[in-house]
């Protein structure tokens, strides 16, 4: 039941942030980058099997890991972006958090292109008098 003890940590997070945002906003803001941090913490040895058993089903399955390991990627860089968006506009960062999210569209459509040209490919084999 790690939920249950990641929601705990963010009220606590959220309730000292508020108590401390009148006197003192620089420090909830730290507290609120800090809470942040710890949470995505969190979620990395849950996700670190997942995407473990991801890997060992493709395997088995005879799927090019390759194509595993990109939309891993892809996966990784669309939380990753989103999770550094949130932590810009918690800051009240907004064009910031904008960039941040353009960066990781760009570099999703980057590491997408290998896996469009092999699904062209596909498709064009796969027509009459394809290539």
């Amino acid at each position: 039941m790690e939920i249950i003890q990641i929601v705990g940590f963010g009220l606590i997070a959220v309730f000292l942030i508020i108590i401390v945002r009148e006197q003192n906003p620089a420090l909830a803001s730290a507290i609120a980058l800090a809470a942040g941090g710890m949470i995505f913490l969190f979620v990395t040895v849950p996700l670190q099997s997942a995407v473990e058993l991801i890997a060992t089903l493709s395997g088995q399955a005879g799927i090019n890991q390759m194509y595993i390991q990109t939309l891993l990627k892809i996966i990784g860089i669309a939380y990753l972006a989103e999770f550094g968006a949130h932590l810009a506009r918690d800051a009240e960062l907004e064009s910031i958090a904008a960039k941040i999210e353009l960066a990781g569209k760009m570099l999703i459509i980057m590491l997408a292109v290998p896996i469009f040209q092999v699904l062209i490919e596909t498709v064009m084999s796969l027509l009459p008098g394809g290539v």
